[in-house]
């Protein structure tokens, strides 16, 4: 069949990868470059993290809310003007994770998609001949003292009964493996089955320019509506043009949400406005992938310097970036690392701020669209776009190519919010 993806992030790069696999002719359509400035995939924390199975909404949420607005610079902000948008997402997002019960769900339904994603990464890196650019280190979360790790108890419990394993380092241990980390942290956890992408970047543009190669046709348009007929799909109307087809696959990220109503399914679709700031040359840094529970950012050595990763923003798709957001993971990166110079000069410091498409419930939606089953969605996958992207592309394409599906695609079904 001839399939267009709509979207060239990591989830649309691997599903027109797992087609071509399956023998389909493909079109991608990315209005931008593929792992440009633009994609959530050029800014994330890098991490191919199989511990990443914990929705951000959590049990008791609903009590720090007023927080969130009244604190723009927290490291989850509401901005007020966006607040009557965003209620219905809201709503939802706090009822997802308000009982331990409902965690454990959404993590034992998050945890097939990141369970080998180390592994998967690195056959389609190798495949595409960058191999170089995955590394498996494994993953550190740092503790100011095993307390805070006793904190979080219920996470980590949660993580264990989805089959997560870890080394528990003590104060001397973390010394030994960090020597550059601020010796406020006494107490890690290595998550020796992780891994990191260290320019995720130019590693989707990458698997993109693999699958040119391979025959896929990249046209740098941008998809404005799908043109069905007696619900069927006849073509992808673009900016350019139609492009008539047998199916199409929507991984638009946070711009998919239109193009979902138009396929029959209302998605309740947010944007997590994510920041990074990378420190170009630092003077020290973290041997293995780190994240600071006092902090919750990623902090990662890549190949255009140390990446600090994270913040919650909600505010749109179209409100301006807030700068200081950045300038606090920056300031992280000072206190976590006393090696670094107080005086960094701005010419060494670039900041990003990206939007990732975000579900209420944490978990991506991906399944036939309620009303056209020639279109699959594959968007919403939020904080495990990068470490999802390969197992989602394989899912997709069996959906696609009426295979059995490599895991059950029932928890992230569209129809969830119709």
């Amino acid at each position: 069949m001839h399939v267009v993806v709509i979207g060239a992030g990591i989830v649309g790069a691997a599903t027109a990868l797992e087609l071509q696999r399956d023998g389909h002719r493909v079109t991608i359509v990315e209005p931008g470059d593929p792992g440009g400035e633009q994609a959530a995939s050029y800014g994330n924390g890098c991490w191919l993290s199989p511990s990443s199975v914990i929705p951000m909404s959590a049990p008791g949420l609903w009590r720090k809310v007023p927080g969130y607005l009244a604190d723009p610079l927290g490291p989850l902000a509401i901005r007020w003007s966006y607040l009557p948008r965003l209620l219905p997402w809201l709503r939802r997002f706090v009822q997802a994770g308000s009982t331990p019960a409902r965690v454990r769900r959404i993590a034992h339904a998050l945890r097939p998609l990141v369970e080998d994603c180390p592994a998967r990464h690195r056959a389609l890196a190798d495949e595409a001949g960058i191999g170089d650019l995955i590394e498996r280190r494994g993953l550190l979360y740092v503790f100011p003292s095993r307390a805070d790790f006793e904190a979080e108890a219920l996470s980590w419990q949660i993580r264990r009964e989805t089959g997560v394993r870890w080394i528990e380092l003590d104060e001397n241990d973390l010394r030994q493996r960090e020597p550059n980390l601020d010796r406020r942290y006494t107490f890690g956890l290595v998550v020796e089955d992780g891994g990191h992408c260290t320019d995720p970047g130019a590693y989707v543009a990458a698997l993109v320019a693999h699958a040119q190669a391979q025959g896929a046709v990249l046209m740098r348009t941008r998809a404005q509506r799908l043109d069905i007929e007696n619900g069927h799909l006849r073509a992808v109307i673009t900016d350019m043009g139609e492009i008539v087809c047998d199916r199409a696959v929507i991984a638009a990220g946070a711009w998919s949400k239109e193009l979902a109503a138009q396929a029959g399914d209302r998605v309740v679709l947010e944007t997590e406005r994510g920041y990074h700031a990378v420190i170009a040359d630092p003077e020290v840094f973290n041997r293995t992938p780190m994240m600071p529970s006092d902090g919750k950012m990623a902090t990662t050595m890549t190949r255009t310097g140390l990446r600090i990763a994270g913040q919650v923003e909600l505010a749109g798709l179209q409100a301006a970036p807030n700068w200081k957001r950045a300038e606090i993971l920056r300031d992280y990166a000072l206190r976590t690392f006393p090696g670094l110079p107080r005086d960094l000069p701005a010419d060494r410091i670039k900041v990003w701020m990206g939007h990732r498409p975000s579900t209420p419930d944490g978990l991506p939606c991906m399944g036939f669209a309620s009303g056209c089953a020639d279109v699959v969605h594959a968007f919403g996958h939020g904080h495990v776009g990068l470490a999802s992207g390969p197992k989602s592309g394989r899912l997709v394409a069996d959906l696609v190519s009426g295979n059995v599906p490599v895991i059950d695609p029932a928890p992230y079904s569209p129809s969830r919010f119709n």
